[in-house]
């Protein structure tokens, strides 16, 4: 048939052919076509009208399954985005530029809903090109957007500059103009119960927005909140699987935590009970940390070092506070900033007694609220084996101490088969030969007496006597025997004024009684001299001991009493007449040699001469007085070079 021909009905194939691509089309807006069509087929108006009618329904409903299909593409294409989601600021903006190619507007943009502050906030954008625009925000009850959000149903204009029923803010209209906005269109994203946005399709020339376009928008709409919405679940679950497991990983570490301090105390108990030292707990908790210990008694002095070696910083400034701050609270202290290799420390104590601290140095393992615990119980234990050290020391110490009183006691009755206990206590009576003594203050006595055991640990005897930090040791020569003693005390005592005095060696045991005696009377002159800091000789002192020793403190008035005038006349007038009196004294009372040792001429010697003789009487150059004169100027040496 051809298709030029009139069709059974009364209208041709191309009239057929036609209608149908117009309803295919899908645009209703082809009504006048339609009728032109059909008029000129010659048919009646009633016929042109019912056909155009249903020309027009096939229209709408082609334009609606074309809708259709294209939410359905884009429904499609989120799926396959969510599915490889990886960035969410990503897929956002990808759902906005789909919307803006969906609705063909000239800007696109959606902005996120933030429920706590009731505030809109730009989130992405496709075809807007002012800044401002891109970052506004639009704050509660205020604009289009805010009107969205609360009646939860699609908005627009076709010309903002004449929205009125809505509140306006200077921020939002400077960022609508600068953007040349004229007409939007904003739909909801709503999943379930929750607003989580708005999707805004705007034109830059006044446009009314058809149901259509509102449908189609709206229907992307809910599809983007579902994506959203899983988006952030998703997110959600990985923040609460990242958090699972940093759960798991915290778990796993405090277990380990666990483990190693168990191991540590289960260790350093078998420390305690196979008669361990300091040296045990520093290796032990050492390989627990991955950290170097060091141990340091109560005067900071070194006790024990994980690695052997020495530490710098142990008397520092900062580890003194940081220990002291660990004794008040009797618990680990971090030292931040970290001094020298250390990072925390931690006070040995016994009750109120301090025995020390553990200095922990920089490492693998992190010093969390275990380790801290562990370091704690590790201190605990130190003092443990310290007071347990202590106590069979103190025991030894005390019968060696008990033969030091018998073997320097002038009671013969004592003496009754001393070489034997000497003996079992492997000390060779031949060895005891030199007396010296340490005077120092009392609360550093414990030090001293510790510092004295160990020199006189393999041959020898110490102890107090009388009060006294005492030994008696092989070395013949007394000035090195004090000097040794004086230096060993004063590294562990942790102070300079320490005034050491030995006496000459003696023959047998029966003499060590006297020499004791000797040097006890010398340190009790000498310390009334004010003389704390010295390694002395007894026998050097002898007359002055002689002279003084029952009362020591007499030494000063005796020194007042013969040249006090010198003295006070040179306080009073900046000279040094006791220099020249010194001097004189030196030189046998030979002005001329008192002159040629001190670089100026005979008659000022002689005129210096004539002013002590004024200050001190005509007599005093008299052998007697001149004898007590020559005391008395040696004491004063004595007493100054004390005081310098």
């Amino acid at each position: 048939m051809s298709t030029s021909g009139a069709a059974a009905g009364g209208i041709s194939v191309d009239a057929v052919l036609a209608l149908l691509d117009l309803a295919a089309k899908g645009r209703p807006d082809e009504r006048d076509a339609v009728a032109e069509l059909l008029t000129a087929e010659h048919l009646d108006a009633a016929a042109v009208s019912q056909v155009g009618q249903r020309v027009r329904e096939l229209q709408g409903s082609m334009a609606r399954l074309n809708r259709r299909d294209q939410e359905l593409s884009a429904l499609f294409s989120c799926a396959r985005e969510l599915a490889a989601l990886h960035d969410v600021d990503e897929l956002i903006t990808g759902l906005v530029h789909r919307a803006h190619g969906l609705a063909g507007t000239d800007v696109t943009y959606l902005s996120e809903f933030d429920e706590d502050t009731r505030e809109l906030r730009v989130r992405s954008t496709a075809g807007a090109v002012a800044a401002a625009f891109q970052q506004l925000r639009v704050p509660p009850h205020t604009g289009l957007a805010s009107k969205v959000v609360e009646s939860r149903a699609p908005q627009w204009t076709s010309h903002y500059e004449q929205l009125h029923d809505v509140p306006h803010a200077d921020s939002i209209d400077i960022a609508v103009r600068a953007e040349g906005l004229v007409s939007i269109l904003g739909v909801p994203l709503i999943a379930g119960e929750q607003v989580l946005g708005v999707l805004f399709a705007a034109n830059r020339s006044e446009h009314t927005f058809s149901p259509e376009e509102v449908a189609l928008l709206s229907a992307f709409a809910d599809n983007v909140a579902v994506v959203l919405q899983t988006t952030r679940l998703l997110a959600q679950a990985r923040d609460s699987a990242a958090e699972t497991q940093r759960a798991y990983a915290e778990l796993a570490q405090h277990v380990e935590a666990m483990e190693r301090a168990g191991q540590v105390h289960e260790e350093l108990t078998e420390a305690v009970l196979r008669g361990g030292g300091a040296i045990d707990v520093a290796r032990t908790l050492s390989a627990a940390l991955e950290r170097p210990v060091v141990i340091v008694d109560e005067n900071h002095a070194l006790l024990a070092s994980s690695d052997g070696g020495a530490a710098a910083g142990l008397d520092s400034s900062p580890v003194r506070s940081a220990l002291a701050a660990s004794r008040q609270s009797a618990r680990c202290t971090l030292l931040d900033p970290s001094v020298g290799d250390f990072r925390a420390a931690v006070a040995v104590l016994a009750g109120d007694l301090v025995l020390g601290g553990l200095l922990i140095g920089d490492g693998a393992v992190e010093l969390g609220a275990v380790e801290q615990r562990t370091i704690e119980r590790a201190a605990q234990i130190t003092a443990l084996l310290t007071l347990k050290q202590d106590a069979v020391r103190y025991a030894e110490d005390r019968v060696r101490g008990e033969l030091l009183n018998d073997v320097l006691s002038p009671d013969v009755r004592r003496h009754s088969d001393l070489e034997r206990r000497l003996r079992a206590r492997r000390v060779r009576p031949e060895d005891l030969r030199t007396v010296v003594i340490a005077v120092l203050a009392p609360e550093h006595r414990r030090a001293a007496l510790r510092a004295a055991h160990a020199l006189a640990a393999t041959a020898g005897l110490a102890g107090e006597v009388e009060g006294i930090v005492t030994l008696v040791v092989p070395e013949a020569d007394p000035r090195e025997v004090a000097a040794a003693v004086r230096d060993r005390v004063r590294a562990a005592a942790g102070i300079d004024e320490v005034l050491t005095v030995a006496a000459r060696p003696a023959g047998t045991i029966g003499e060590l009684s006297a020499r004791f005696a000797a040097v006890r009377d010398c340190s009790r002159v000498l310390t009334a001299l004010g003389v704390d800091a010295a390694a002395a000789d007894a026998d050097e002192y002898a007359p002055y001991t002689s002279m003084f020793a029952r009362e020591p403190d007499g030494a000063h008035q005796f020194i007042d009493r013969m040249i006090g005038p010198v003295l006070r006349w040179d306080v009073e007038r900046g000279t040094d007449l006791q220099a020249t009196l010194r001097h004189f004294v030196d030189c046998n009372a030979s002005p001329v040699r008192t002159a040629r040792l001190m670089g100026v001429h005979t008659n000022t010697v002689l005129q210096r001469i004539d002013r002590i003789t004024r200050l001190l009487g005509g007599s005093w150059r008299e052998p007697e007085p001149f004898f007590r004169i020559s005391v008395a100027v040696r004491l004063q040496a004595l007493r100054s070079r004390s005081a310098a």
